[in-house]
Parts: C-alpha cells; structure tokens; sequence
C-alpha cells in the first residue's frame, strides 16, 4: 500500500536548508520514492491551519518510507534540516 511522509516546515536559515533541499531529492529515489508537494503555494479552506512550507513525499510502501527516513544517507540530513528548519513530520498510508 501507498504511504505518504506529510511534513510542516518552517525554515528558520534558508541558507542552510537550500543545502538540505539539494541533497535530499537523490535519497528520496534511492527508496521509490517521489516528491507530491515541496512547498508551493497553500491555502486554508476550513479552520486555522497556517502552514508556512507543506512537504509531502510518496513511497511505494510504509516499509520503503521507513527504510529512507532511517537509512545511512538521509540520517544526516535530518541533523541538517532539524538545524535550519522547525517541523512536525508524519508518515500516512493511502488508500
């Protein structure tokens, strides 16, 4: 089954994100996976829900997900995004 990663992002140095941003894209098809959403516009339809930067990615599985979040060429980049950025992250599976 399909899973999604839904993040919200706020960069706080867009410097030091724009190297997360390059760095990422190769880690993501490494796993099957592929970018839906990587910050464009939003809008808010019902309730208050503000997002600065919606992320949302899509792998061919939960297990695929998993496997990129924790691999040994993404785990870094967390550091890197978690330095540059404030978030909240969570993995879906589709329908």
């Amino acid at each position: 089954m399909t899973a999604y990663l839904i993040g919200e992002i706020d960069v706080t140095n867009s410097a030091g994100y724009d190297e997360y941003r390059r760095q990422v894209p190769a880690t993501v098809a490494k796993y099957g996976g592929r970018f839906i959403v990587r910050g464009g516009a939003s809008e808010a339809l019902e309730g208050d829900w503000a997002p600065k930067r919606v992320v949302v990615l899509e792998f061919p599985t939960m297990e695929a997900l998993k496997r990129w979040y924790h691999s040994a060429e993404y785990t870094p980049l967390i550091a890197l995004r978690q330095a540059n950025a404030a978030g909240k992250l969570i993995a879906v599976e589709g329908a």
